[in-house]
């Protein structure tokens, strides 16, 4: 089991659920564009939000933005430690810093001691992108060996100072080099993990990247918090962190859709059919496995292990339950049936 910090009351790792978190798309100089954000977020499902700090004025914003956020704010820190110090200052739950771009260890070591007083935790980010150029040159390139290297390097840092609320990141654009570094660490220390692929391309791609590297870890059972990144909306960020939970089987709330993939039998149309429903349930906290299948014959059967579904057929389909016909409809009331009676549930 790992260590445990915890995040504006929010515990990450020791055991804890694995958390979700975003990052916002907006300016933080634009103070009610990211509280909007930072309120659709929170509706989605996201427990953590982290923020970019560039400059004073960003860091003067953010202090406004903690005020009315009803998430706890990561602040993202890069080369300047003063705009850390002052984000620890105007209300952050968490500093987000990569101590190698932060300047002398007397930098670090003032971050650290404000983080101490106020009782804030501090993620150390390794990125694949921005390694020190020491240990490029001993590994040639970001290797999972590099990352999990400069990761202690960093740690042994604040250790020194005598801070150990932390929590670690090693990410990567590739998959494997990323897995491959949180196992490494996990072989060898015992503070939480945040894991994610970084820069992960077009939404597509980057959905297949996040699941393929957060899931495997997951499975690993490695993994404190997560964050997908993508090139959208933050909002689908989150909606593929809760996704990718629940195809590993550690989030239990919200709706499991399984539909079939469409054959020669299928006589309506399966798949904006099973697009509503999954639209219109995505919001859905109720722990239920809900079916859409293309086929009155088979449909039922292969999904009698779903709570309630629907199976069209020729101008018609069926509402049932745990297998079980409820009743026949016309196709166009299928849906709303449907979402009658999971609202009743």
């Amino acid at each position: 089991m790992t260590k445990q910090i915890c995040v504006g009351g929010i515990p990450i790792g020791g055991g804890a659920p694995v958390v979700i978190q975003s990052m916002l798309n907006t300016k933080t100089t634009n103070v009610e564009g990211s509280l909007a954000q930072i309120r659709a977020l929170a509706v989605a499902g996201c427990q953590i939000a982290r923020l970019a700090i560039p400059n004073r004025d960003a860091a003067a914003a953010f202090g406004e933005i903690c005020k009315e956020s009803v998430l706890p704010l990561v602040a993202d820190i890069h080369f300047d430690y003063k705009l850390a110090i002052a984000a620890a200052e105007a209300g952050a739950a968490k500093i987000r810093i990569n101590p190698g771009n932060i300047g002398g260890e007397d930098r670090v070591q003032a971050v650290v001691e404000v983080c101490k007083d106020k009782h804030i935790p501090i993620r150390i980010g390794v990125n694949g992108g921005s390694m020190d150029k020491t240990l490029l040159e001993k590994y040639g390139h970001p290797t999972a060996q590099a990352l999990v290297e400069s990761a202690f390097q960093h740690l042994e840092l604040l250790e020194k100072y005598g801070f150990y609320d932390t929590c670690v990141s090693m990410k990567s654009s590739n998959v494997p080099t990323m897995v491959a570094a949180a196992r490494l660490f996990r072989e060898k220390c015992d503070y939480p993990i945040h894991i994610g692929v970084t820069e992960t391309g077009p939404v597509r791609m980057g959905l297949m990247k996040s699941a393929m590297g957060i899931g495997a870890l997951l499975l690993d059972g490695i993994g404190d918090t997560i964050r997908v990144s993508l090139t959208d909306d933050p909002v689908e960020e989150v909606y593929a962190a809760k996704d990718i939970l629940k195809a590993a089987g550690l989030r239990k709330e919200g709706v499991n859709i399984i539909s079939c993939p469409t054959c020669g039998r299928t006589q309506i149309d399966l798949i904006g059919l099973v697009n509503r429903v999954d639209e219109a349930l995505k919001d859905c906290k109720k722990p239920i496995t809900v079916a859409v299948m293309g086929c009155v014959v088979n449909g039922p059967g292969e999904a009698r292990e779903a709570d309630i579904g629907i199976a069209g057929g020729d101008g018609c389909g069926m509402l049932f339950e745990k297998g079980q016909q409820i009743c026949k409809l016309p196709y166009d009331e299928l849906l709303s049936a449907l979402l009658k009676r999971i609202e009743e549930m």
